[in-house]
């Protein structure tokens, strides 16, 4: 049996009421500039293996502004009996508040089995940047199986329900020319703003590798896949300082 483990993040104002690690999952306050509030995930132990169930939840009350973001990669690694782990995320952002989720990648070694989901309910009011990165494989080495799903509701409404698997055992055409083309990393942006006013920016492509799409919502969705981790950084940063001047 591996671990089960579950970190809390409150934010209220300028307060962090509840910062509550656990197992693997460890928590710091870190610095800003100005009153903000950040917390930085610190990986405690070697996490997730097969058979861990890791959760972190975070909640932004009324007119906070929090970012979260990782002091280092996530590693999947394989356990002794084979079985997947299990990394849920379940985010909560309130009337004008202001979320930044900002991990590390997702590495998904030889041999693992990662099951992740990500549930974000927002606000109507609420602001959100959230990055997601897959990396398959460590250097030169052979992936595991990574599924990776997120669903996003704004109000009452869904906003966004995607999902991506890729490894072994993942259904067929995975690294085809439709899904990841041979390509190491993938990732998305997604922003909501009602600063969009309902009008994101319309689609088209960021690059040979990257495009952005506009939901139904005050929000757009930027995807990409890159050769690695640290070009697909680059194309995701580039993205988001686009977005950000649109905002201010």
């Amino acid at each position: 049996m591996g671990i089960h483990a579950t970190a809390r993040i409150v934010a209220d104002g300028s307060t962090l009421p509840v910062l509550a690690g656990d197992g693997p999952l460890a928590l710091r306050r870190t610095r800003t500039a100005g009153p903000d509030l950040r917390v930085t995930v610190v990986g405690a132990m070697s996490a997730p293996l097969g058979g861990d169930r890791l959760a972190i939840e975070a909640e932004v009350r009324e007119a906070t502004r929090l970012t979260v973001d990782a002091a280092a990669a996530t590693l999947s690694l394989p356990g002794r009996g084979g079985e997947p782990a299990h990394y849920d995320t379940v985010l909560t952002v309130g009337e004008r508040a202001e979320l930044h989720w900002l991990p590390e990648p997702v590495v998904a070694a030889r041999g693992s089995v990662l099951r992740m989901h990500t549930r974000v309910r927002l606000a109507a009011t609420a602001r959100l940047v959230l990055r997601e990165e897959q990396v398959l494989g460590r250097h030169r080495e052979t992936p595991g199986t990574l599924v990776t799903r997120l669903s996003v509701y704004r109000g009452d409404r869904p906003l966004l329900d995607g999902e991506l698997a890729c490894g072994p055992g993942a259904p067929g055409g995975w690294d085809g020319p439709a899904v990841l083309g041979g390509h190491r990393a993938a990732g998305q942006l997604l922003v909501v703003d009602p600063a969009f006013g309902g009008q994101p920016p319309g689609p088209r492509s960021l690059g040979p590798t990257a495009a952005l799409a506009p939901l139904a919502g005050p929000a757009v969705l930027v995807t990409a896949v890159a050769e690695d981790g640290r070009e697909l950084r680059a194309v995701l940063d580039r993205a988001l300082a686009e977005l950000t001047a649109r905002t201010g």
